[in-house]
């Protein structure tokens, strides 16, 4: 694993996903109350933005087909038959937002 600085945190809205490329890897940064989460952005039914998705509590969704995600597991919520996105650790350091990423 290796952490990434992807953010600052007055950048991550709450409610809203915020996009951010870290290490080459595109991530969406959603904060839900105090906890920021971090998913990979590509809905994995058909790889529809995330980032661009409609975010409501800790659900997301995909604004191509309305998959939805758990914003802390990455699990889809909907449809049931679903596959879940990647979902990474993250750690807020002051105003810095750090994700762990898995070694290339």
């Amino acid at each position: 694993m290796r952490q990434i600085r992807a953010a600052v945190l007055g950048d991550v809205t709450p409610g809203a996903p915020h996009l951010v490329e870290a290490d080459g890897t595109k991530l969406v940064l959603v904060r839900v109350g105090d906890q920021v989460h971090a998913l990979g952005d590509a809905c994995a039914h058909q790889g529809g933005p995330l980032s661009r998705g409609k975010l409501s509590g800790a659900r997301l969704a995909c604004p191509w087909h309305g998959f939805m995600y758990d914003v802390r597991t990455g699990q889809c919520l909907f449809p049931a038959r679903g596959v879940a996105v990647p979902s990474y650790p993250v750690r807020v350091d002051g105003d810095a937002v750090w994700v762990d990423l898995p070694d290339p």
